[in-house]
């Protein structure tokens, strides 16, 4: 199948194939800064057209689709919403913690008739505007298969420390709060996947047992409200994400399916891990988005036949 890229200038780019939109990269700032202003993915639409990401649900208006984020990074949110301050005091509204993801520019925006390549530049600024960090973000959109019901979109990110300190970045169990690790790039799903399946590589890894655990690859799928339809996102690590001597530190899923459905990369579940003064980490991610519910063998068969 072929696709369609439209760009707004400063609003977003989208890629549509068949009639559908398939999704839109959100670049244009949010109006709420207590939301933590980053780019997004929202909407996120399978090839048939059912959506599958939520956005500003009423549970968390932070949440919005496919996001990069950091909870807790030197004490400032970049998650957005309320702060964990530890297990005394729980979560608080803290306006002056809130940071956010600006847009610099796009080095490359190429498109062919097959996928769509994006390579963008964004700083991280803290809530009282010191810059902190400096990204190099790259955003593709390909393997767009009819005959397999399904498209992949890879994330990366490659960040550097532009402050003259380390940068701490930890969670909300760094911080006390226990299996609540979610930071670094998120999803959420609209409230039809709540309750959905949850799927590991192995037989047996099934269900929000699979928070705080590490592998490859996590499914996440369900049956849609109003429309006779599943559908399956997979979430997949590049080989050196989980490669110890290559990873600036362990990566581990949180996911949940109830009460909220969310999956998060995290980079800092269990231990906090600093970056220091010029320094740079990377990370690449590809998420898999199918119509139908995939199981184990068939998730498996369409990842490989995606290289890296």
């Amino acid at each position: 199948m072929t696709i369609q890229v439209t760009h707004t200038h400063g609003e977003r780019i989208a890629v549509s194939s068949g009639g559908v939109e398939l999704l839109s990269y959100v670049y244009r700032p949010d109006p709420d800064p207590f939301e933590s202003r980053k780019p997004y993915i929202h909407p996120l639409r399978t090839l048939t057209g059912n959506l599958v990401s939520g956005y500003r649900p009423n549970d968390h208006r932070w949440h919005k689709g496919l996001q990069m984020t950091a909870s807790h990074l030197s004490e400032q949110n970049f998650w957005g919403g309320n702060s964990y301050l530890g297990p005394e005091v729980g979560y608080q509204r803290v306006d002056d913690r809130v940071g956010s993801m600006r847009h610099d520019g796009f080095s490359a925006v190429e498109s062919t008739d097959e996928r769509l390549d994006i390579a963008e530049d964004l700083t991280w600024v803290e809530n009282g505007g010191a810059e902190w960090a400096r990204e190099r973000r790259g955003v593709s959109v390909h393997a767009v298969d009819a005959a397999s019901g399904s498209y992949a979109i890879d994330w990366s990110i490659d960040l550097t420390n532009v402050r003259d300190a380390p940068l701490a970045f930890g969670s909300p169990t760094t911080a006390g709060r226990e299996m609540a690790g979610y930071t670094g790039l998120q999803w959420r799903g609209p409230r039809d996947f709540t309750g959905g399946a949850v799927l590991g590589p192995e037989e047996g890894q099934e269900g929000q047992e699979l928070m705080g655990t590490q592998g490859p690859w996590l499914a996440f799928s369900t049956s849609h409200d109003d429309v006779d339809a599943h559908s399956t996102l997979v979430f997949a690590h590049a080989p050196e994400n989980l490669d110890e001597e290559r990873a600036v530190h362990a990566s581990h899923w949180f996911v949940r399916s109830t009460p909220i459905p969310t999956v998060a990369f995290s980079w800092a579940f269990f231990e906090e891990f600093e970056l220091a003064p010029g320094d740079s980490f990377a990370f690449r991610y590809r998420v898999l988005v199918a119509d139908g519910a995939w199981d184990r063998e068939r998730i498996a068969a369409r990842l490989g036949e995606l290289p890296w």
